[in-house]
């Protein structure tokens, strides 16, 4: 039986970024893409690495690293893409990798920890406590919203 509406409420794609684990809701989610080539954009802040092309759409690439203060990645390191579309404008996430889509029905978000905070106020909407560690919810619109400030 197909996942409906409501079991998306409840369910994260996840991916890593410095070792860390993350998710968005999979209803915000487009699609998911493996490294792209990226045109660099002059003049634009650190955190835009560039845009893409996906099948004739202009896609901007938002380097979540860049934007958490995090250093670069290393050595041939290239990131996977999460695709959102957010006030009517395509972006791709780039993230070290993506995980695969955690189910956490039943299972309460949790306020996130200070120690958490650093370098990411205002981005965070909670965590979920996992049996492998916290999930770290990512509010999509307020990472979004702050690249357009």
């Amino acid at each position: 039986m197909p996942a409906g509406p409501a079991a998306s409420e409840h369910q994260y794609v996840s991916f890593r970024i410095n070792g860390e684990l993350f998710g968005v809701p999979v209803r915000l989610v487009q699609e998911v893409l493996n490294p792209q080539r990226i045109a660099r954009t002059p003049k634009a802040p650190p955190e835009i690495a560039g845009l893409l092309n996906l099948r004739g759409q202009i896609v901007t690439a938002l380097d979540l690293r860049t934007q958490f203060g995090l250093p670069p990645r290393g050595g041939e390191a290239r990131p996977m893409n999460i695709v959102v579309r957010h006030a009517d404008e395509w972006y791709s996430l780039l993230v070290d990798e993506v995980g695969d889509v955690i189910d956490v029905s039943g299972l309460s978000l949790d306020p996130v920890p200070s120690s958490l905070v650093i370098g990411r106020k205002g981005v965070l909407q909670g965590v979920f406590r996992l049996d492998a560690g916290l999930l770290v919810v990512l509010d999509i619109a307020a990472v979004l919203d702050r690249k357009r400030s």
